[in-house]
């Protein structure tokens, strides 16, 4: 049943991560259950989920790093803190769907310090799912947003913009850069999407509900783009963010250069559809 559904499980975790994402199908204490690791670091240099079967209608989900992974530990251990402070938003994340436990901290200001580090996680089913559906619903609750976190902290997906768009804006390069690579990161938009919901907050639409698998296009957007700002301010995932679909992505930025705020937009929406 697993080894069906590795391919979907290692999509959904790529897309989640924005890195390219190995599973396996194990065997632990007797029952078949799945393994997932970074393709770059392999289970012995890296973080390793494990997600176990427990009982009827639940798994056991374990983040741990492998006994070669020193190495990286120590670059984690580095991560700025902007990246520390997503990784967290993205853990705690799974607390509405699962119990969550890290071993001798906090779930709100934990820290990867050495390769003793865990993170355990047990997500009970309920109603009817079978074995499959239950798999797949882990994965996606629980998995995709523990590796997400790691990936975040390990560095992955980067953007940078192109030498063209710097030279267009030398003085706020730095700003430019810093905007960029969040309104491009897979992170920013799985936590939005977990957070806020699968709708655009402006019209409603629900892309997936009209276009079915074809409705992955709903954008984050930032509530306070840091390019503008006079001052410096901390970044909140959890609150400056929210989705929108396309066509009202575009229309708020028509406004420079502070956006037109969403609830603006759906007001004038209101107005002129009655």
């Amino acid at each position: 049943m697993l080894s069906q559904n590795r391919e979907l499980i290692a999509d959904e975790l790529c897309e989640g991560t924005g890195a390219s994402i190995s599973v396996a199908a194990v065997q632990i204490a007797r029952r078949q259950g799945l393994e997932a690791w970074f393709h770059e670091h392999d289970r012995k240099h890296g973080p390793v989920v494990e997600i176990a079967p427990h009982g009827l209608k639940s798994h056991v989900v374990t983040l741990k790093f492998g006994q070669f992974a020193g190495g990286l530990v120590r670059q984690i251990s580095a991560a700025p803190e902007e990246d520390l402070v997503l990784a967290r938003a993205l853990v705690r994340s799974i607390a509405s769907s699962a119990d969550v436990q890290i071993e001798g901290q906090h779930l709100d200001d934990w820290e990867v310090v050495d390769g003793s580090f865990k993170i355990i996680a047990q997500l009970r089913h309920k109603g009817s799912a079978d074995a499959e559906q239950s798999i797949v619903t882990t994965c996606r609750e629980v998995v995709v947003p523990l590796m997400a976190a790691m990936a975040e902290l390990i560095g992955y997906d980067l953007i940078f913009p192109d030498e063209a768009e710097l030279s267009a804006e030398m003085e706020g390069g730095v700003s430019l850069l810093t905007v960029k690579r969040r309104e491009r990161n897979p992170r920013n938009r799985l936590l939005c999407l977990r957070l806020h919901g699968y709708s655009c907050k402006v019209c409603g639409l629900e892309p997936h509900g009209v276009y079915g698998d074809a409705g992955r296009i709903l954008h984050v957007h930032h509530l306070h783009p840091l390019a503008v700002l006079d001052e410096e301010r901390s970044y909140d995932p959890v609150k400056d963010l929210i989705p929108l679909c396309p066509n009202c992505h575009a229309a708020v930025h028509t406004q420079k250069p502070w956006p037109i705020p969403p609830d603006e937009l759906q007001r004038t929406m209101a107005s002129i559809h009655g």
